[in-house]
């Protein structure tokens, strides 16, 4: 019997939908899930979801829950992580702050300054739960959901020993979105995908062996509701010849193209019809908003007569399987240190790249490297967050305002003087989540 340790369980929708998939596969179904988080009412409330499941699969598995993070790793096999280290309502100073300063932030969850100061948080927690692994279960797969996914990564993997990957749904699902496009099924597609995280891109995409390239560019330049799905990823797909794969909204405050001025924002980044069209705070105010509904969600999906057990597409329950299961070999997109995986990104930043994952472990494989105009672009993102995670163990915040300096949105609109002020703001808004900081930039 199998042990896996979900770290902030209470991430209602996305612990209940891994459970179902790793309770399907037939040699994890007796695991026993141990459910941990910090809030006792969400962790009650997803107990309750995952002893649902349990028996409507009729699996022999077992459910336990606590707040105590040493029972839950105890001998565990596999490990999830899905924290948000402050809450909702210290992540809104990574937007807000920036956006009075002329920054205007989409998501703010990944990299720039509001991904920056949310890793400055969160790193310190990370390594905690690293150095617990290391303690109560030190053979365990440690499967990473929390953002910002490359400079978290960075850092566990580079302090500690816990075998560590980070897990983003973004390639599979706009792998998916691209075969949807071209009326392709998504059985006779194969890709190769490579870069960083939400800034990688499918250096090969093929339909039954043969370049698509030329059908996706085709239906995004005839069918204007295609292009209007994903106005941002689209312009950048048609100017740098390659996809990339986290959505519009994300994208776009990753570069200095589609941000930096009003009438840019309101042509690129407020009609896409896809899930995030790219205003100002979306994603804040949709975090926001659960704050408020949570509860009735919960119960909305605890009171449906029937419960989901199909399988999905999240990666991690078929890295379980493959890692501490049946053994079933399995290739994904994972984030990981670049140690000769490209060739002309930084040695040791984190990358994500395919891994294969088997009972050896996880094996990540060599993408050679990027395009050069692919390159510029993922370099700056990659070494602004190696000075970040830098900054973050060292608790140097020079290293922070120089990160923020270079980032190109950032860049494109403020003056160093005005970066530093921004910078400085967002010390003071978060000295009480910044301890290793004594003081601004």
């Amino acid at each position: 019997m199998k042990k896996i340790a979900f770290i902030g369980a209470g991430s209602f929708g996305f612990t209940r939908g891994l459970v179902r998939d790793i309770l399907s596969f037939p040699a994890l179904s007796d695991c026993t899930i141990a459910l941990m988080d910090i809030d006792p009412e969400r962790l009650a409330a997803i107990k309750k979801a995952v002893e649902r499941i349990v028996g409507a699969g009729k699996y022999p598995a077992k459910v336990i829950a606590t707040m105590d993070r040493a029972e839950a790793l105890k001998d565990a096999d596999g490990v999830v992580c899905t924290i948000l280290a402050g809450g909702v309502n210290v992540w809104r100073y990574d937007v807000e702050i920036p956006k009075k300063h002329g920054v205007d932030i989409n998501v703010g969850d990944t990299r720039g300054p509001s991904g920056i100061f949310r890793a400055l948080r969160t790193i310190p927690v990370m390594l905690d739960i690293c150095r617990d692994i290391e303690r109560y279960c030190p053979d365990a797969i440690f499967l990473n959901y929390t953002n910002p996914m490359a400079m978290l990564c960075r850092a566990m993997q580079g302090q500690s020993k816990v075998q560590v990957t980070g897990l983003c749904h973004s390639v599979q699902g706009t792998a998916e979105m691209l075969a949807k496009w071209i009326g392709a099924p998504m059985n006779e597609i194969t890709y190769q995908c490579a870069g960083i995280n939400h800034q990688a891109f499918y250096l090969e995409y093929k339909w039954n062996g043969r370049d698509a390239y030329p059908l996706i560019r085709k239906a995004i330049t005839e069918r204007p509701e295609i292009y209007n799905e994903e106005i941002v990823r689209n312009e950048m797909f048609l100017n740098l010849d390659y996809y990339v794969t986290e959505s519009s909204g994300h994208n776009s405050e990753y570069n200095a193209w589609f941000r930096k001025r009003p009438d840019l924002i309101e042509k690129y980044c407020t009609h896409s019809t896809g899930w995030n069209p790219g205003v100002y705070g979306y994603i804040l105010d949709e975090y926001l908003k659960r704050e408020n509904t949570w509860k009735n969600d919960i119960d909305e999906w605890l009171a449906k007569d029937e419960v989901e057990l199909e399988r999905g597409h999240e990666y991690a329950a078929y890295i379980f399987n493959a890692t501490i299961g049946d053994g079933t070999l399995f290739e994904f997109n994972g984030n990981v240190r670049n140690f000769g995986l490209i060739d002309n990104l930084p040695d040791g930043c984190c990358v994500e790249v395919p891994v294969l994952a088997s009972k050896r472990g996880l094996s990540p494989m060599h993408a050679g490297a990027l395009p050069e105009q692919l390159a510029i672009l993922v370099n700056t993102s990659a070494r602004c967050e190696e000075l970040a995670v830098e900054a973050a163990i060292t608790g140097d915040p020079r290293k922070v305002f120089h990160a923020i300096c270079f980032d190109p949105l950032t860049s494109a609109v403020l003056s160093l003087d005005e970066i530093k002020k921004m910078v400085d703001e967002m010390f003071e808004a978060n000295k009480k989540w910044l301890p290793q900081f004594k003081h601004n930039s």
